[in-house]
């Protein structure tokens, strides 16, 4: 008897062993199909997202806009241009406190160019503070030219009240020169 069901046995045996592997091949593509249905799942979310996500660009101009609202706005920082920079600010801060003191340099053409220096500041000082105003301006007005500043101080002085700031490391204070002073920016003559 034993003889007799052995072929059935193995044929069972076989028959399960079959259905074993189609139900792991099966498993296999089903797991794979979930795979690749999350992977296409993922990407149009990503497709998705990026229509809603800014550029660089797009997110630092919206930035400074809302900045510029903000500054407008508000009472104390009315009069700062609206594309202000952190050391402008720091030199705002500075004035209000009295670490800082501002300086009227003016042009030949009469523009006036308020200069803010520190207290206790140097010749250098004021000079640097002009190079900041002209390159602030200039970057402003989306126009850079390239200037020489060794041939603007060979070329220029400035002069307060008939003196001639010759020394760059004298203290302003030396001069004379106090806040809201006005400091002129003239053409050196020829010596001969």
């Amino acid at each position: 008897m034993e003889s007799e069901n052995a072929p059935h046995v193995k044929e069972t045996a076989n028959e399960e062993e079959r259905h074993n592997a189609a139900s792991e091949e099966s498993v296999r593509e089903d797991n794979e199909t979930e795979k690749i249905d999350a992977g296409e799942r993922r990407a149009e979310e990503e497709e998705e997202g990026e229509s809603d996500e800014l550029s660089h660009k797009d997110a630092m101009r919206t930035v400074r806009e809302d900045l510029a609202i903000l500054i407008q706005n508000d009472p104390l920082l009315s009069d700062l241009p609206p594309e202000i920079t952190l050391e402008e600010v720091n030199s705002q801060i500075a004035l209000e406190y009295g670490q800082a003191l501002t300086v009227n340099v003016r042009r030949e053409d009469g523009e006036v160019m308020p200069i803010v220096v520190v207290q206790g500041g140097t010749v250098r000082d004021l000079k640097e503070g002009v190079k900041r105003y002209v390159m602030l301006k200039q970057h402003r007005a989306e126009g850079t030219k390239c200037i020489s500043w060794r041939y603007i101080w060979r070329t220029y002085w400035l002069y307060f009240n008939g003196q001639k700031l010759t020394e760059d490391k004298k203290p302003i204070k030396d001069y004379g020169i106090g806040n809201r002073d006005e400091v002129t920016f003239i053409k050196r003559l020829r010596q001969q």
